[in-house]
């Protein structure tokens, strides 16, 4: 049977694979196409991004906005943190469903069947399996088919931390990979990014975690050898979700909002600013639909404001205005250094209260060029060695190119196989 293994190191952007940082990825490259042109979601953030993944769709089709969003219930916009352990249920209640197409899990759940490991948010790990397909360790919970939860003794009990990473690495090379040996093996690393929003990107702690991130791909790497040397047809997929970016400045977007004159449908929950790291998501009642186009043009003279996306144009970056959703903000941003030397600086938004503001660290969500940098590599059949791919792709395409390795149908995506044969 044919496999597929996963990995994803969250928040890695691709100038940062590099033999000095990365080696065992720098190694892996030679042997994997390599693509230069490959693009996060948008937002860029790692809900939105574990949706497409697990979809081969963009926000408008899957339905998941971004990391923090807003949902009408009862006539009125109430926002939600979809990194919360039940919010994809919650969202299954209000609306019929908890992602509207569906995941890699159940399209493949008769046919050798996925296995997940996570160590982001919790909202991230379920998407990739919200209906309980296939089995997902998480930390927080860790469930099989019909989401019942799996025994104690199996579940996922590790911290957010490096050493989490390591552990949850460990059980995956002997649970999915080598014992259990699904059609899809998945496991997405929590670092680099958890530490690149506590540090400055290039300082030595950053360059520590790149180090430990790299050795548990190693392991991977070294496993999935062994595998192939025992004539198993294993496709490895090996790369990231979004980049980052340098806070440099932190805006009360909201109270922008106010201060350009919509003060009144804010108070009135008419508009709904919802911050989503250096993105910002505005939706809009029914009432608040008329304020709309007035509001994107003021936004788009605000220096702190990058591209603005309204109404059906929220379409050409894979968004939809139908959910609610009226306008979609792309923090500003620049090439200039950090006091490391690593280029990509944004303005971010002011996180929702009780969330840290990112001030010097590392952050994502627009559509700044370094965190719409994510690295892809794919080593096997239909990929050739070293070769170089410089047209574009983008996460949606990856959950077709598993479903071709598997010889299964990829209608229903919005991206294609990025097989070159099969």
């Amino acid at each position: 049977m044919r496999r597929v293994a996963a990995v994803i190191l969250d928040g890695l952007r691709r100038d940062f694979v590099r033999p000095e940082a990365t080696p065992n990825l720098a190694r892996l490259k030679e042997r994997s196409t390599w693509f230069t042109a490959h693009r996060s979601a948008v937002p860029s953030v790692t809900r939105v991004c574990s949706s497409s993944f697990a979809t081969g769709s963009y926000p408008a089709r899957h339905g998941l906005e971004g990391n923090s969003l807003a949902l009408l219930e009862n006539d009125r916009l109430v926002i939600h943190d979809a990194g919360h352990p039940d919010f994809l249920q919650h969202r299954r209640r209000v609306t019929g469903k908890s992602l509207i197409v569906p995941t890699l899990a159940e399209r493949i759940a008769e046919f050798g069947g996925a296995v997940t490991f996570s160590n982001v948010s919790p909202g991230a790990a379920y998407a990739h399996d919200p209906d309980g397909h296939g089995f997902v360790y998480h930390r927080t919970g860790s469930y099989g088919p019909g989401r019942d939860p799996v025994p104690e003794d199996a579940a996922l009990n590790i911290g957010i931390d490096v050493a989490g990473d390591r552990a949850m690495t460990q059980r995956f090379i002997k649970e999915a990979l080598t014992d259990r040996r699904p059609a899809l093996s998945l496991l997405w690393l929590g670092h680099p990014d958890t530490t690149q929003h506590e540090v400055p990107l290039g300082s030595p702690e950053h360059l520590q975690v790149l180090r430990d991130a790299d050795d548990h791909v190693g392991l991977i790497i070294d496993r999935v050898n062994l595998l192939r040397a025992d004539k198993e047809d294993v496709l490895l997929i090996v790369g990231s979700d979004h980049g980052h970016q340098t806070v440099h400045a932190v805006v009360d977007v909201e109270d922008e909002v106010a201060r350009l004159g919509f003060a009144d449908p804010l108070a009135a929950g008419d508009l709904v600013v919802v911050p989503n790291g250096t993105a910002v998501l505005i939706y809009a009642s029914p009432a608040g639909r008329r304020h709309v186009p007035a509001l994107a043009e003021r936004l788009r003279d605000q220096t702190w404001a990058g591209p603005v996306f309204a109404g059906e144009a929220l379409g050409d970056i894979g968004q939809s205005d139908a959910r609610g959703l009226a306008v979609f903000v792309s923090m500003a941003s620049d090439d200039q250094p950090n006091e490391f030397g690593v280029p990509g600086r944004s303005f971010a938004a002011k996180p929702l209260a009780g969330k840290p503001d990112r001030l010097g660290c590392g952050q994502h969500g627009g559509l700044g060029a370094y965190e719409q940098s994510p690295f892809l590599m794919i080593d096997g059949v239909g990929f050739a060695p070293g070769a170089v791919r410089s047209s574009s792709c983008s996460l949606v395409d990856i959950a077709p190119t598993i479903l071709a390795h598997l010889a299964l149908p990829t209608e229903g995506c919005d991206g294609l196989p990025l097989q070159t044969t099969t």
